[in-house]
């Protein structure tokens, strides 16, 4: 069993960065891939970013180069480092254990 608790999400403007973060408690050895999703208002939850637990990372075509997924092992936390932001990043942002377990959401909004 897998708990998440995501957090860092705020207001930003336009161009401005925000780092979220995913703590998991239980078996964080057992997480073989951590994604992030995100949802804006209206539209369906849709895959951003993902990372294994080989360090292997995978992106949406849209944050490409704007977006970093990193792990911390010792601290049982992923992270989404999120660089010149735009307004259409605005979503409750998710994190994902295994395809499997869902963390509550951070909501992310950038203004224009």
């Amino acid at each position: 069993q897998v708990q998440l608790a995501e957090s860092g999400g705020g207001l930003v403007q336009t161009g401005g960065s925000l780092r979220l973060s995913c703590a998991a408690s239980g078996n964080f050895f057992s997480i073989n891939v951590m994604g992030w999703y995100r949802q804006a208002p209206g539209k369906q939850r849709e895959w951003v970013a993902q990372i294994t637990s080989g360090g292997s990372t995978n992106y949406k075509d849209s944050v490409k180069g704007r977006f970093t997924v990193s792990r911390d092992n010792a601290k049982n936390t992923v992270y989404l480092q999120m660089n010149s932001l735009k307004p259409e990043d605005t979503a409750v942002y998710y994190c994902r254990a295994n395809y499997s377990y869902w963390g509550r959401g951070t909501q992310v909004t950038v203004s224009s």
